[in-house]
This record gives structure tokens, C-alpha cells and sequence, in this order.
């Protein structure tokens, strides 16, 4: 069971990982030595798993692609879908892998520099897996909010305001 004060810690770095452990304890009440100590029993338990920083590509000129490809697969008899999620994850091209309800088993999200890249993993790769019986990939267009950061900030009207 987890304490109040680590609930209230994870609740402000999973939107701001970069906010230093004097700050938090302000912010908290409480002393920095206590942040600390809480945060390194947190990454001991597993529960902060890493800190990653939000890019907008867009913003960059790199050319990137992203995709989100269902998965339908056939789990296997005493090892559900654990086994193929991992042959999934330990490819290089793949960000992240859902264990999904609905009409597809596994949503697999991935990047690539082109989409002939993209199309080549899930051809040559994801489909030929013995247990996967069908995927449907969708193309990220554009992010317009992405794990509570708004991506697509609106423009300022410029125009001069002309009066008669």
C-alpha cells in the first residue's frame, strides 16, 4: 500500500519529472531528505519506471513517422498474451505495446523516418510472427495533445485591425 506522500510526489512528477527534490518538499511540506528518500524507494519498487522528455518533431524539421498498429494474435495455451508482447517490445522501432480490449488484441506504437520504414517493420517483421493473425496500421497525422501536453498551440491573430 502506498503512502500519501508518494502519491502526491507521483502526482506532480508525471506531469513536471524535471522539478527538483527542494522544490517538492516545499511544494509538499516536508523536507527534501524525505523527498529523496521517497523518490529512491519508488524507483527501487519499480513504480517510477524512467523519465522521459516530450518532444514536439514537428517543431524540429526531422522527419519522423508515427504509427499505431492493431494486433489481433493468437495467445498462447498457458502463456496468454505475455509471450508475443515481449517478441513485440524487444524490437528497437517499438515504443510501446497496450494489451487491448475490443476487436484487436495489442496496440503496438512505433517510429519510423519514412513511411515506407514503418510499412517495412510491420511487413517484414510484425506480420510474419507465427501468432499474429492481423494487423491495421494508422499513420499519426498530427498531435494535437499528447500525455497532457498540448501539442498544437493556436496561432495569434496578427492581422491589423482596420477601422472605417
Amino acid at each position: 500500500m502506498m503512502n500519501t506522500l508518494k502519491e502526491r510526489i507521483l502526482t506532480i512528477i508525471e506531469k513536471n519529472s524535471r522539478i527538483d527534490a527542494g522544490e517538492l518538499a516545499i511544494m509538499l511540506g516536508t523536507e527534501k531528505p524525505e523527498i529523496e528518500s521517497a523518490l529512491a524507494e519508488l524507483e527501487e519498487e519499480g513504480i517510477i519506471c524512467g523519465y522521459h522528455t516530450m518532444i514536439n518533431w514537428d517543431s524540429t524539421g526531422v522527419e519522423k513517422v508515427t504509427a499505431l498498429i492493431e494486433v489481433r494474435v493468437t495467445p498462447q495455451r498457458g502463456k496468454g498474451f505475455d509471450d508475443i508482447a515481449e517478441r513485440i517490445y524487444k524490437y528497437p522501432e517499438v515504443n510501446t505495446v497496450y494489451l487491448m480490449s475490443g476487436g484487436y488484441d495489442l496496440m503496438v506504437i512505433l517510429e519510423g523516418k519514412t513511411l515506407k520504414d514503418v510499412a517495412s517493420f510491420v511487413t517484414s517483421k510484425l506480420s510474419t510472427l507465427d501468432t499474429v493473425i492481423g494487423t491495421t496500421t494508422h499513420f499519426i497525422l498530427k498531435k494535437y495533445k499528447d500525455h497532457g501536453t498540448i501539442m498544437a498551440k493556436k496561432e495569434e491573430d496578427r492581422r491589423e485591425i482596420v477601422t472605417p
